[in-house]
């Protein structure tokens, strides 16, 4: 699994003329999954992401985890992080998990934060046309593999 996250002061999903998932502080998670990705792979996402310190303490280094600020977070799915330019000028995706792997895992991991305490977690709508805003402050984004 690969997350782009981005440290947020607020974040939102909108489809269409709807807003689908909102959060405010905390962590905005572009979530791809790869096509040998397992249930343990979002497990050990999930459980890096709310422990990892990215957020500032009172002497503005980043020693706090979203755990540690009581941060939200909004998951977004996106395969196109696994989209692969280094030959020709169109993107291959054939390491992104299919639509029937990539869904179970991707919910699987929004329970898992759930379940390790996210106070708030939202998400976007697989495999819809979303428009994400966000402000992002810092600004912090960091790419995560597992």
């Amino acid at each position: 699994m690969r997350a782009v996250i981005q440290r947020v002061s607020r974040a939102a999903v909108v489809i269409g003329e709807r807003r689908v998932g909102e959060i405010g502080a905390g962590l905005l998670v572009l979530l791809g999954v790869h096509r040998d990705d397992t249930e343990a792979h979002a497990e050990r996402l999930a459980a890096k992401l709310i422990e990892l310190r990215c957020f500032t303490d009172e002497a503005g280094k980043m020693n706090r985890s979203c755990r540690d600020v009581d941060g939200e977070m909004l998951v977004v799915s996106q395969f196109t992080l696994y989209g692969d330019c280094r030959k020709g000028r169109r993107p291959s995706y054939t390491d992104a998990a299919p639509p029937e792997k990539a869904v179970p895992l991707y919910e699987h991991f929004v329970e898992e934060l759930r379940r390790l305490g996210v106070r708030r977690v939202a998400t976007g709508e697989f495999g819809a046309m979303m428009s994400v805003s966000l402000v992002n402050e810092g600004p912090v984004t960091l790419i995560v593999d597992v």
